[in-house]
């Protein structure tokens, strides 16, 4: 089911932390910025509980997890800047991405600007796949990395912060509000990978006749 698998990441996430300390909240959050399901919301708020209990500090963990999403973030925008249209006109089959998709990116950052690149760091699910339409966009490497960092920075500071202030409440208090979510988490996954195999293939399943 989806929401074992939604159970499985989280048990990933904090087993991440657990194991490698400071570096597995930026190896997880970078790898979470590659498109890879490790919450952050997980990731973060668990580290922030272990601020609370003297095991980490605040600044460092936010700071880390701040940069864990650049570095991935980074990866994923040169993939696109540097494979360009060609690769994901080719390619983009195989991970259903569109040329419509393409198109609304160009649109996106023209009408929006570099304030898409902060903003969308602060929204869950989007903020790991936003990446791609910047460097698609060839949005200038030096101030995507600077909003990447300053909206991530936020995030992380929310996030861990929310732990911070559950601390060692965190299992009975944070996880199952999270759990709540799962079901619902998961119906989103499944609608948008639905959504986006309709609208690769161009099917239609409303069709409006002609008068």
């Amino acid at each position: 089911m989806v929401t074992d698998f939604i159970e499985w990441v989280s048990h990933l996430a904090v087993a991440l932390i657990e194991s490698l300390g400071y570096f597995g909240i930026f190896l997880g959050m970078a790898i979470e910025s590659i498109n890879i399901p490790l919450p952050s919301e997980v990731l973060m708020t668990f580290s922030g509980a272990l601020v609370a209990q003297g095991e980490f500090d605040f600044w460092l963990v936010v700071l880390l997890g701040a940069l864990g999403n650049v570095v991935g973030s980074v990866g994923n925008y040169y993939l696109a800047a540097y494979g360009g249209r060609p690769l994901f006109e080719k390619y983009g089959k195989y991970v259903l991405v569109h040329h419509k998709d393409l198109e609304l990116a160009d649109r996106w950052f023209k009408k929006y600007g570099l304030a898409t690149v902060f903003f969308t760091r602060m929204l869950p699910v989007v903020r790991t796949f936003i990446s791609f339409p910047a460097g698609l966009s060839r949005v200038p490497m030096v101030p995507f990395i600077l909003l990447t960092f300053a909206g991530s920075f936020i995030w992380c500071v929310f996030l861990t912060y929310l732990g911070f202030y559950f601390g060692e409440n965190y299992e009975e208090q944070i996880r199952p509000i999270f759990k709540q979510f799962d079901l619902l988490i998961g119906a989103a996954i499944v609608a948008l990978v639905v959504w986006y195999v309709l609208r690769h293939f161009d099917i239609k399943i409303f069709r409006r006749k002609d008068r």
